[in-house]
C-alpha cells in the first residue's frame, strides 16, 4: 500500500510539473500588456525593428472606411518597416469555407503583399489561432490580441512582452515550421 501511494504521488508530481514538450527559457524582462495597451506596444516594437519581424495572427483586419483605426496603423507600420529594409513576414489563418476571418485575412494579406511584406496562409486543414509578434530575434509580443478594431480598443485582452533571444528563437523556429506547411 505504501509503495502504491508513493508511486501515485510521484506520478502526480511528475504530471503536474513536467508538461511534455515544454521547455523553460531565460528572459531578461517580461511585461504584462493589458487591453488597449497592446496597440502602443506593438506599434513601438515594429517601428523600432532593425532586421526582422515575424507575425502569426488568427485575425488581422484592414478597414478601408477607417484609415486611422489601430489595426490599419499596425499594418502601415509593418509595410513601413519593410520599406526600411526590415524582413517582414506574416502568417494568417484561412479556412476552406471562406468565412469572415478568411475573407478579412485575404484582403489584409493582399494589402501587405502589395507593400512588400511576405504573407503566408496556413494550411486549410489546420487552424492558426496564435497571436505572436517576434522582432529582431529578441523581442516577443505574445498573447490573446488579434489585429482587429475591437481587440485593439474594447476587448479584455492580455499579452506578454518578453525580451529573450532564447524565447524569440523558439518562436521563430515554430513560425518557420508553420510557414513550411502554408502557401502564398
Amino acid at each position: 500500500m505504501k509503495q502504491a501511494l508513493s508511486g501515485l504521488i510521484f506520478f502526480f508530481l511528475l504530471s503536474t510539473f513536467l508538461v511534455p514538450g515544454s521547455i523553460a527559457l531565460p528572459a531578461q524582462d517580461v511585461q504584462v500588456i493589458m487591453d488597449a495597451q497592446y496597440f502602443q506596444v506593438a506599434r513601438k516594437i515594429i517601428r523600432e525593428s532593425k532586421t526582422s519581424i515575424q507575425v502569426m495572427m488568427f485575425d488581422m483586419r484592414y478597414y478601408e472606411q477607417h484609415p486611422n483605426s489601430p489595426s490599419n496603423l499596425l499594418l502601415k507600420a509593418l509595410i513601413d518597416a519593410k520599406k526600411r529594409g526590415v524582413k517582414a513576414e506574416v502568417i494568417l489563418e484561412v479556412r476552406e469555407d471562406e468565412d469572415r476571418t478568411t475573407q478579412g485575412n485575404r484582403r489584409t494579406g493582399k494589402l501587405l503583399s502589395e507593400g512588400g511584406v511576405e504573407v503566408i496562409y496556413d494550411p486549410l486543414f489546420k487552424t492558426t489561432h496564435a497571436k505572436c509578434v517576434v522582432v529582431d530575434g529578441e523581442v516577443t509580443l505574445l498573447g490573446s490580441t488579434n489585429w482587429t478594431y475591437h481587440a485593439l480598443t474594447n476587448n479584455n485582452e492580455l499579452s506578454l512582452l518578453i525580451r529573450s533571444k532564447e524565447v524569440a528563437r523558439e518562436l521563430i523556429n515554430y513560425f518557420n515550421r508553420v510557414r513550411a506547411t502554408g502557401s502564398k
